[in-house]
């Protein structure tokens, strides 16, 4: 009976540590696999790895300007934050005139079409002595579409649509043929091509200050009614770029 009960008391031992030892292959396994997986931080670690060697190259591949290629939203430039905080300008054409580069003081203003742009990020052009300084302080809108620098610094686009406007061939075949109605009807539809495409201009050089990484919009012009209604005459250049029309069927 003692050997009966020893060898039932050995063969409990065993089956017990045989348990145990499974449960601890098991809670291994488990660790082991714990430690195999992905977790929350691993990932964050390696988003934030992408970021900064993103931005690294970024900074080497242009030449320590940006960290972002290029991207700068508008709220990082600190001019075009404090214009927004300070809401819109509203100028007449005589406080325009002080914004032209000449008192270091104040920035540099060019206007499109009643627009009034931020322009000094480029003063070496636009401020004295710049290219194209004669474009600050004042609308000179029609000088954009004509290219009379001199002649058109205006805001009036008083018969523009001339300049884009076919000249005719009097003594041509077709010419003759046409009625004066057909003429009329012609010459509607003509200028009415010619405005869309003095319109298609004046938007886009604003679109082209409007999109433009170094300047930015900052107000309108008041007060400069008349100066765009004012008759004007079209400028030499403006006329030598009118088109002749095809007179062949």
């Amino acid at each position: 009976m003692s050997e009966l009960r020893q060898r039932q008391v050995a063969q409990d031992s065993s089956s017990k540590s045989d348990t145990s030892g499974v449960k601890k292959t098991q809670q291994g396994r488990s660790r082991n696999g714990e430690n195999r997986g992905i977790s929350f931080l691993d990932v964050i670690r390696v988003l934030v790895t992408l970021v900064v060697a993103s931005c690294g190259m970024s900074y080497y591949m242009t030449a320590s300007e940006s960290l972002l290629w290029g991207y700068r939203p508008w709220f990082t430039r600190w001019p075009v934050l404090v214009r927004y905080v300070k809401g819109p300008l509203a100028l007449t054409p005589d406080q325009l005139s002080l914004y032209n580069g000449t008192d270091t003081t104040l920035p540099i203003y060019l206007v499109v079409n009643g627009t009034i742009f931020d322009v000094s990020a480029n003063r070496m052009v636009y401020g004295p002595g710049g290219h194209y300084n004669f474009f600050t302080g004042r609308d000179a809108t029609r000088a954009f579409v004509t290219g009379c620098f001199q002649e058109d610094l205006t805001p009036s686009l008083y018969g523009l649509e001339e300049m884009f406007i076919p000249i005719d061939d009097e003594n041509s075949e077709a010419e003759k043929a046409l009625s004066s109605g057909q003429k009329k009807i012609r010459r509607e539809q003509d200028v009415r091509l010619a405005r869309t495409r003095v319109r298609s201009q004046v938007q886009h050089w604003e679109n082209f200050f409007r999109n433009h990484k170094k300047y930015f919009e900052v107000g309108k012009v008041v007060g400069n009614e008349e100066q765009r209604k004012e008759k004007w005459e079209l400028c030499r250049a403006a006329k030598q770029q009118r088109p002749k029309r095809k007179t062949d069927n």
